[in-house]
Formats: structure tokens, C-alpha cells, sequence
């Protein structure tokens, strides 16, 4: 007799895979330049869960210093990690850099708006309580 299984409802169900895929990613500015503030940092949430949504991903925690962001992402597992960031660095930067102009300009920060290098860690094991508290908590700026 097969054992009972009891569906979790954390699993998302596709064709071929059952999964529950988060990582957590932050992004930092180039040469760590403290030019976030909080109104750059909700348009940042902004554009950046619209670019999940494109990817049917899941923002599910964001937050912010001066100088980084930190997301918790949520995402289906035909989803390329390497792309999701791609596209959540390049479009933000391009809307950021349109929108405010006159706190980031090419003068204060010359050729990209993020390094080139990011934090991809995945989530496993701890609550995912955990991680967005973590990044809840983070000191955003005024």
C-alpha cells in the first residue's frame, strides 16, 4: 500500500517538476555608491516585480540601503537564474538612471548603474520567515 502524501501547499505544480524554488539575491551599486534613497528604492521595487512577473516569478521580500538591494525571489525552475538577474540589473538601472537623473548622472556614476557582480543564495531549510525578516530588517535609508 502507497503511503499517504499530503500535499504542501509551499509546492508549486508545472508539467514535469513540483517545486519551490527561492533565492535570495542583492545587487549592489558600482564602486558601492550611496545614491539610494527611499523614493529610488520603492521605484526599484516597482520595476523589479514587474520584471518577475515577466519571468512568472515572485518578489517576495525587497529592501534596501544606500548602496545594495535585497530580494527574495521566488521563481519556476525553467527560469535561468543568470537571465532573471540580467533582466532585474539592466532594466532597473535603465528605468533609475531615466527617472532620476538628477541624483545619478553620468558624471556621479559613469558607465553601469550595478556592478557587475551580485549575491545568489538559494533558500532552503529555515523558514522562509527567516529570510524575509532578514531582509526586512535591513537599515533603509531616508
Amino acid at each position: 500500500m502507497p503511503p499517504h502524501w499530503n500535499p504542501n501547499t509551499d509546492l508549486c505544480n508545472g508539467c514535469h517538476a513540483v517545486h519551490n524554488l527561492h533565492v535570495r539575491l542583492v545587487f549592489v551599486t558600482k564602486y558601492r555608491r550611496g545614491v539610494l534613497d527611499d523614493a529610488m528604492l520603492a521605484r526599484c521595487e516597482e520595476i523589479m516585480r514587474d520584471v518577475c512577473k515577466g519571468f512568472e516569478a515572485e518578489l517576495k521580500q525587497f529592501n534596501g540601503e544606500n548602496d545594495r538591494v535585497h530580494l527574495l525571489v521566488h521563481y519556476p525552475p525553467r527560469v535561468r537564474l543568470s537571465k532573471l538577474v540580467n533582466s532585474l540589473k539592466g532594466v532597473s538601472s535603465r528605468h533609475l538612471r531615466q527617472e532620476f537623473t538628477g541624483r545619478v548622472n553620468h558624471s556621479i556614476m559613469p558607465g553601469r548603474f550595478w556592478s557587475g557582480s551580485y549575491l545568489a543564495r538559494s533558500w532552503g531549510g529555515a523558514p522562509l520567515a527567516v529570510a524575509q525578516q532578514y531582509i526586512k530588517n535591513q537599515p533603509r535609508p531616508v
